[in-house]
C-alpha cells in the first residue's frame, strides 16, 4: 500500500507535465486587408484639386486597456477579459492607425493620406485625431468599434467633433471570426470618416 500510493502520485504528476507540454501556443492575429474594394466604394470627389491634397493621420489614442497584446472580450455590461492566448501580431494603435491610412487612401483618391511622422508632411495640413474606446469583441457576437474623432483644417481650426460606434456581427464562433469582424468595422468607420471628410472640404 505504501508504494502503491506514491507510484499513483508520480502517474499524476507525468499526465499532469505531458498536458502542459501539449498545450497549444499562442496565435497572433493582423488587422484583415481592406474589404471594400476601391472600384466598389463611393471615392469621387467634387473637383481636381488645385495642387496636392493631405490629410495627416495622428497617432491614435487608446483606452488604456486596450494597450495590451491580448484580444479583448466584453464578457458582459462591465466585464472586459484579455485573451490570453489570442495576441494582435503587434501594438494595437501603430496596426489600426496604418490600416486606416490605406483605407482612406483607397477612399480619397485625390488626397495624399500620411502619418504625423513622414517627412513629406507639410507644415500645415489638415489633421485627424481618434480616441478609440472601444475595439473588442462583445457578448452579444458583435464586434465593437467606437470612439471620438477630429478634424482640424491647416490653420488648426476644429472643423468638427463627432462620435463614432460601429459593430459588425460575427459570421461564427472564435477568434479568426472576431478579428476579421473587427476588420469590418474598421472599413465601415474609414468609410464613414471619408464620406465626412469630403462633405468638409
Amino acid at each position: 500500500m505504501n508504494v502503491i500510493r506514491p507510484l499513483a502520485l508520480l502517474m499524476l504528476l507525468s499526465v499532469l507535465a505531458g498536458c502542459a507540454t501539449n498545450a497549444a501556443p499562442a496565435r497572433h492575429y493582423g488587422l484583415p486587408a481592406d474589404q471594400v474594394a476601391a472600384s466598389e466604394t463611393d471615392i469621387s470627389e467634387s473637383s481636381p484639386p488645385d495642387g496636392e491634397r493631405f490629410l495627416v493621420i495622428r497617432p491614435l489614442d487608446l483606452a488604456s486597456f486596450l494597450e495590451q497584446p491580448g484580444i479583448m472580450l466584453q464578457l458582459d455590461d462591465i466585464t472586459l477579459n484579455p485573451a490570453r492566448d489570442h495576441l494582435w501580431a503587434e501594438e494595437l494603435g501603430p496596426m489600426l492607425e496604418r490600416g486606416l491610412r490605406r483605407r482612406l487612401s483607397h477612399r480619397l483618391p485625390q488626397t495624399r493620406v500620411i502619418s504625423e511622422n513622414n517627412p513629406a508632411a507639410p507644415p500645415r495640413a489638415m489633421t485627424l485625431r481618434l480616441e478609440l474606446t472601444s475595439f473588442q469583441g462583445r457578448y452579444d457576437g458583435q464586434a465593437v468599434a467606437a470612439g471620438q474623432w477630429q478634424l482640424r483644417d491647416a490653420e488648426g481650426t476644429l472643423l468638427t467633433l463627432d462620435s463614432f460606434d460601429v459593430e459588425t456581427p460575427l459570421d461564427t464562433d472564435g477568434y479568426p471570426a472576431l478579428v476579421r469582424a473587427l476588420g469590418q468595422s474598421w472599413d465601415e468607420l474609414a468609410s464613414r470618416l471619408a464620406k465626412r471628410i469630403r462633405t468638409l472640404r
